[in-house]
């Protein structure tokens, strides 16, 4: 009804590693925008052939890419010989392809086209407009950690950065969760009765018996709380799974609150994962070439191989600059990993390569959102390096809250940063 036909923006979500229905309910944004801006709303798988479907002005389209619906090879996509057409440059260029062809069948040639992408989809934005100015007109990456990926930054930071969270939450909130670890560890260690006692606690559904075990019980225990980091919104949301408003201060009030550390860690696991029955430990949490988590089910695999080809990720935990139990993940880990899954090694210098690292001067009209409880921050690019190469910077903003539609509990940060983000997007569309 609001697309002024011919004419109006074309509003572009660069689909990010995972199916994109859940970013199409996650990214309220667009939708908010769209009347004001009388654009066209179109998300966009990690892709390559395309269907669509058509809503009131909005398009979703899923294609053959790995991600989601989009299989190139059906069920066997992810044999590793058949993963070698999945990489960012081919999805730009299929993003490149589709927008051509859609503007086109739509009679819409003269439109301006604004990308749209949180995280990993950020980038993937930013690189749009890089690669392809003479298709994409603007952008906002939003908590995309492109000097990560450049490697202009060391990607250590990411754990540290979560541990801050839950410090600035309470101080004795990380005491407590290192205590909890200890207690973790030490039972375990203690034999077979120890081990009981962490699977009746935690309410695992397969009795902890080796120390295989052991590590996959202290992955899938960190990953609640780096995403719970990340999710830290201020309302509830289901992005990363059902939570309460600011996750972060409910599961520290749990290990705060708890008659044992231990106790109240086992509750904030259930926050993350549900009071279900019992609790998978190895579905619910994957072991990847990712430390920060691949996702579960379908999506965890290709972006394990990407983890593996082309971007630049965080290693493991130490327990000193973090408060997670030691889990080593080195670059030399890392490359044998790979090797033996994949056959392929990690190439640390290629995005920086294709991707211009830090000099970025020759781009324009890209705005880079980072919210300051966003464990990836540190990640971004927090300076604007250009009049036309904005950054904007949220307090009490988790991971691409800016991208979420508007909430009566957003924070008045976020609120500037919308606004001054559809500002810009105005004053470079229509110049």
């Amino acid at each position: 009804d609001h697309w002024a036909k011919g004419s109006g923006p074309i509003f572009f979500y660069t689909g990010n590693e995972g199916d994109i229905v859940g970013f199409w309910q996650n990214s309220g944004l667009l939708f908010d925008l769209a009347p004001q801006f009388r654009a066209l709303v179109v998300f966009g798988e990690h892709i390559k052939l395309c269907t669509c479907k058509q809503a009131v002005n909005s398009f979703e389209y899923s294609f053959q890419r790995y991600y989601g619906k989009s299989l190139p090879f059906g069920k066997d996509s992810f044999k590793p010989k058949n993963l070698g057409l999945l990489t960012s440059e081919q999805a730009l260029a299929d993003f490149a392809v589709l927008l051509t062809s859609l503007k086109k069948s739509l009679n819409a040639t003269k439109c301006k086209v604004v990308a749209f992408g949180g995280s990993y989809g950020g980038m993937l934005t930013a690189w749009m407009r890089m690669k392809y100015p003479n298709i994409i007109d603007a952008g906002l990456a939003a908590s995309a950690p492109l000097y990560m990926a450049g490697g202009v930054v060391s990607p250590n930071f990411f754990f540290p950065a979560v541990t801050k969270d839950y410090h600035d939450a309470s101080p004795k909130c990380v005491a407590n969760i290192r205590k909890a670890f200890s207690s973790v560890l030490r039972m375990t260690k203690s034999g077979k009765s120890g081990k009981q006692k962490i699977t009746k606690l935690f309410n695992i559904c397969n009795k902890l018996k080796t120390s295989a075990d052991v590590k996959q019980l202290i992955g899938w225990i960190r990953n609640a709380f780096v995403s719970m980091a990340m999710g830290d919104y201020p309302y509830p949301a289901s992005f990363f799974s059902p939570l309460p408003a600011y996750p972060v201060n409910v599961s520290c009030k749990y290990m705060v609150n708890a008659s044992q550390p231990i106790k109240g860690m086992a509750k904030a696991m259930s926050l993350f994962y549900g009071k279900n029955k019992c609790h998978d430990i190895y579905k619910q949490y994957v072991q990847c070439a990712d430390p920060t988590g691949c996702g579960t089910g379908a999506a965890a695999t290709p972006w394990d191989y990407q983890a593996c080809t082309e971007i630049l990720l965080p290693g493991g935990t130490n327990n000193k600059t973090d408060m997670f139990p030691p889990i080593p993940f080195t670059s030399s880990i890392r490359k044998q990993y790979c090797l033996k899954k994949y056959g392929v090694t990690p190439r640390p210098n290629w995005v920086a390569t294709q991707f211009w690292a830090n000099r970025l001067k020759g781009t324009s009209n890209i705005i880079f959102s980072n919210g300051n409880l966003d464990p990836w921050k540190n990640g971004g690019i927090l300076k604007s390096p250009s009049a036309s190469l904005v950054s904007i910077q949220i307090p009490h903003g988790a991971h691409h809250l800016d991208l979420r539609g508007k909430n009566k509990n957003d924070p008045a940060s976020v609120v500037k940063a919308r606004k001054m983000e559809a500002k810009l997007i105005k004053k470079w569309i229509s110049s």
